[in-house]
């Protein structure tokens, strides 16, 4: 079984395959004061519930967007699984051609989102990742990734407004029934909520400007299926879509080389 690790910076998400079937998935916290011995008991136990022993794992491969727990992630796979893991970095083979000024600024969950979207969807694409960033990908027809457009997230420009208006508090980030919200709750999930769907339209409608109206729009992350109820321009929704690019990175890897 190949164990899959996604590290951003606000949940750490698990996967296990078995072939290219994906069995289970977690999430949970991330958390860069957490030890790794700390991380590792909990990932032992989510596989237990599942019925899956450390032993079953043969193969892992890890994203890592906080720098400060690569080695805690890369660490705690080599004591608690037996195995070396591939980190997706510089020098990985993805079969990405990546036309960014820097191309090693673009982060390993980016990279993942754009090579599994590409194997399941096919080209021109623009990937949104609705998590901690609201983030565009851009790929080409010819299957180059060309770059994006990142915003803050719906948690933080929630949370940043509950901190400085003195008078706001926070609210759950659901669908008011009306945009003209009648009460505090109501006017602050209306503009959170049909807000993103005004950012995520806009952007996608110049993304697609440059890009042909042909490109397919596929939509990840934790808030991805709250905003795509809210518009026609999503076209898919894949929330294992990173834990899919993660996959084929690491196949890829071992098929050439």
């Amino acid at each position: 079984m190949l164990l899959a690790i996604d590290v951003g910076n606000t949940n750490v998400t698990l996967g296990v395959f078995e072939g290219e079937g994906l069995r289970a998935t977690w999430r949970f916290a991330t958390d860069v004061n957490k030890l790794g011995d700390e991380y590792g008991i909990l990932m032992l136990k989510l596989l237990e519930h599942e019925g899956i022993r450390s032993g079953d794992i043969g193969e892992a491969v890890v994203a890592c967007v906080v720098p400060d727990l690569e080695p805690t992630f890369e660490g705690l796979c080599e004591r608690y699984f037996g195995v070396r893991p591939l980190p997706v970095g510089t020098g990985v083979r993805t079969g990405l051609r990546i036309l960014y000024d820097a191309p090693r600024d673009v982060g390993a969950d980016r990279v993942a989102d754009a090579v599994a979207a590409i194997h399941l969807y096919g080209t021109p694409l623009v990937v949104v990742d609705l998590g901690t960033a609201t983030v565009f990908d851009a790929i080409s027809k010819e299957g180059d990734y060309l770059g994006g457009a990142i915003a803050p997230g719906l948690g933080i420009a929630a949370e940043a407004l509950y901190q400085r208006a003195a008078k706001l508090y926070r609210v759950e980030l659901t669908r008011p029934k009306t945009a003209i919200g009648r009460n505090t709750v109501a006017a602050i999930q209306s503009g959170m909520v049909f807000g993103y769907v005004g950012l995520i339209e806009g952007i996608v409608a110049r993304f697609k400007d440059e890009l042909g109206d042909g490109a397919k729009v596929i939509g990840t992350g934790g808030y991805a299926e709250l905003i795509a109820k809210e518009t026609s321009v999503i076209d898919v929704v894949n929330p294992d879509l990173t834990l899919e690019g993660l996959r084929i990175i690491h196949q890829l890897s071992k098929t050439q080389g």
